[in-house]
This record gives C-alpha cells, structure tokens and sequence, in this order.
C-alpha cells in the first residue's frame, strides 16, 4: 500500500515520466496491443488460446520475432492496466494510423473476440467504442465482424 501512495505521488508531482514510460516511438504499436489485451481481459484471464491469438497477431501484423513480441505484450499488459479509458489508446492510434490501419486494428479486435469461440455482450461493446473512437464507421465495423466469424467458421450475431 505505501508502494501504491509513493507512485501516486510520483506520478502527481512527475506526470511526464509516468507517460514516457508507456508511449515512445512504438506509441501506436502500444497502444494497440493494449486495445487487444482489453478485449482478451474483459471477461477474466484471457485464455491459453486467446493468449496464442494475440501473440500470433502481434508477430504478424507489427513483424516481429517471438522476443519482441514478448516485450511488447508484457509492457502494454501494464499500460493496459493503468489506463483509465479507451481514449488513451485511440488518441495515440488516430495520430500516427492511417484508416486502412485503424480497420485491421479493428479486424484484429474482431479475431481476438472470436478466439474462444464465443462473442459477448461486453467484447461487442468494447469493439463498438474502439471503432467509433478510431473513426471507423459502424457499417464498416460490422463489415469486419462478419468477415473474421466468416473466416473462422463463426456465426456472428447481427448487432
């Protein structure tokens, strides 16, 4: 508890440090790979497969070996941790992203819900927000839903 109050107090009297510490040059990297591990954390622990999802996406998408993915992962874990709201990731990710990028975060989003099979109430809101905040459009959001449960032999709900 005496540890939390001093990084508290840290972060008061030296905010900057506090966000240095999440987003330098792979700001965007970060943030995004935060947005994924909320989604794999919304409903508990996220899975061995969901882990293995997310780990195959980060390698993939940010072409990465296994090493820096680790890292990548480990460090949006905390970021992810501390962050009050969606905004603090979606800032980062509309500065430095393009739309084609924004949608295969989104997409990205959509594998990740659809890795353990099943898409809830909260994972569908969660994706929703992101998408709104990252501007994609919701036609283009349920374009993407349909397509990833498409790919995966899913049936998606039709919210």
């Amino acid at each position: 508890m005496l540890d939390g109050l001093r990084q508290f107090i840290a972060d008061v009297v030296s905010p900057q440090s506090h966000q240095d510490r999440g987003f330098d040059d792979r700001g965007y990297r970060l943030a995004a790979t935060a947005l994924l591990i909320h989604v794999i954390s919304l409903d508990g622990e996220p899975s061995d497969v969901e882990k293995r999802k997310l780990h195959a996406l980060i390698e993939a998408s940010f072409g990465l070996d296994p090493g820096t993915a680790d890292r990548l992962i480990a460090e949006a874990t905390l970021v992810e941790g501390e962050a009050v709201d969606l905004y603090h990731f979606t800032s980062v990710i509309m500065r430095e992203v393009d739309e084609a990028g924004r949608l295969r975060i989104i997409e990205m989003m959509w594998e990740l819900v659809y890795a353990d099979g099943e898409v809830t109430e909260f994972e569908d809101n969660v994706v929703w927000r992101a998408a709104d905040l990252l501007a994609v459009s919701a036609r283009d959001r349920i374009d993407l839903k349909h397509r990833v449960a498409a790919q995966l032999g899913a049936a998606a709900p039709t919210k």
